[in-house]
């Protein structure tokens, strides 16, 4: 997942986590959760060191593989392996037929030589679990062993998928390629991503929780008045930029303030399109190309950005000279669907308290994101992102960040929460 230093949006959460059942008619099975949790967490913890202390690159993630299929054996469940690589799927069947839910994360780590922060450091030399992913396995472990034990209390079937690559978005498409939907046939998927959120918070959005991205690039023939075709094509694109250069936008800090940020009903981080200042100029034979990236929180704004570009450079002294304009990068972006999103975001709150969950009414921008989307494009399902930082203790959970760290009691919130979604969710 390519998120960096999105510490600064979840501050004002700080010491909002208690979680109060609320919902009666269903105390007792989600009771049964949370004390399974409270009893398995020290088993996740060292499940999760270990991990940790053994992280594997995108395509290499031989022995994190091999130690999920002997966990998901152990818990009796049935397991396809080298699924698109080192993907590992297992399937826990409840008592009765129905419904089937798809739970997916992420196994693979990140290069990195930066020093690691815990005591239990990773012993491959230049890799490092500065994701989190290693607590994504272990939550969807822990997910695991809850529901098996509660097996005969379940109608329906639940795939717990094991994607590797994700760090270089290949993962999730290697899976499909391989035949992953031969192989199971889910009615809903859901995965989380740990975040700076304080732990015990939960948080996403119907739609998409981050932006699109792509890079457009316009070509036409290099004759005369090269230099100001260029400058007028990239003041051209520039000027469709929508954000002010001296805007709070741009002040990351702002992404977690309570009037402005990601969380306020007044955020500004909605309806943006911005464009990067440092375009790409190539020169070969008679052509010159001009490129940048573009940002949007609205796919319909991209959508419309290359035919207005077109028409202005056609109706310009430079319209016989345009070769093509094109986007060339555009990758599949998450996008939750709305249904679920409400409903499962609604049944978390029911149980655990509305405080925990927060719905999110900005768009995250950057070039950032989740192969997950891939999934999405089969199966409707929701991407959560999960706090796992101790401001009080000093530990911040920024994904790619140099003091990347986590608080280990997010992997019991992240357990708790999502296994009784998922029991929610068999339930409709």
């Amino acid at each position: 997942m390519k998120i960096k230093y999105l510490s600064v949006f979840i501050v004002l959460f700080l010491g909002l986590h208690s979680y109060p059942i609320k919902s009666q008619n269903t105390v007792t099975i989600h009771e049964n959760i949370q004390q399974q949790v409270d009893d398995i967490f020290e088993d996740l913890v060292n499940i999760r060191r270990d991990l940790h202390m053994h992280p594997e690159l995108s395509g290499e993630e031989k022995r994190t593989s091999e130690k999920i299929e002997e966990h998901l054996l152990s818990l009796g469940l049935e397991v396809k392996k080298n699924i698109g690589g080192y993907g590992v799927v297992g399937i826990l069947n409840g008592h009765k037929k129905g419904k089937k839910i798809a739970w997916r994360t992420d196994i693979d780590a990140l290069s990195s030589d930066i020093p690691d922060v815990v005591d239990f450091k990773s012993k491959n030399m230049g890799i490092r679990h500065i994701c989190g992913h290693d607590v994504h396995t272990t939550i969807a472990l822990g997910i695991a062993k809850v529901l098996s034990n509660q097996k005969e209390n379940l109608r329906g079937t639940i795939y717990f998928i094991f994607q590797p690559s994700e760090e270089n978005y290949q993962g999730a498409k290697a899976m499909i390629n391989d035949g992953l939907f031969d192989i199971i046939n889910p009615n809903e998927i859901y995965a989380l991503h740990i975040t700076a959120f304080p732990k015990g918070l939960i948080a996403t959005k119907s739609k998409n929780p981050f932006s699109y991205t792509n890079r457009i690039k316009v070509q036409f023939k290099n004759s005369k008045n090269k230099n100001s075709k260029i400058d007028f094509i990239k003041n051209l694109i520039s000027s469709f930029q929508n954000i002010e250069p001296d805007s709070k936008f741009w002040n990351s800090e702002n992404l977690g303030d309570p009037q402005l940020g990601l969380d306020s009903p007044n955020t500004i981080y909605k309806n943006y399109i911005t464009v990067n200042p440092n375009f790409e100029i190539k020169q070969s034979g008679m052509q010159i190309s001009v490129s940048t990236a573009v940002n949007s929180s609205n796919k319909k704004q991209l959508d419309t950005l290359l035919d207005s570009i077109t028409t202005k450079i056609e109706l310009s002294e430079y319209g016989n000279d345009l070769i093509s304009i094109k986007y060339t990068y555009e990758k599949a972006t998450v996008m939750n669907n709305e249904v679920l999103t409400k409903k499962t975001m609604t049944s978390i709150s029911n149980i655990y308290g509305a405080s925990n969950v927060i719905p999110l009414h900005g768009t995250v921008p950057g070039d950032i994101g989740d192969d997950f989307a891939y999934f999405q494009n089969k199966i409707p399902g929701v991407y959560f992102f999960l706090g796992g930082s101790n401001f009080e203790g000093g530990i911040i959970s920024d994904p790619h960040s140099p003091k990347f760290a986590v608080d280990e009691e997010s992997i019991k919130f992240g357990v708790k929460y999502f296994s009784s979604m998922i029991v929610e969710r068999l339930k409709k």
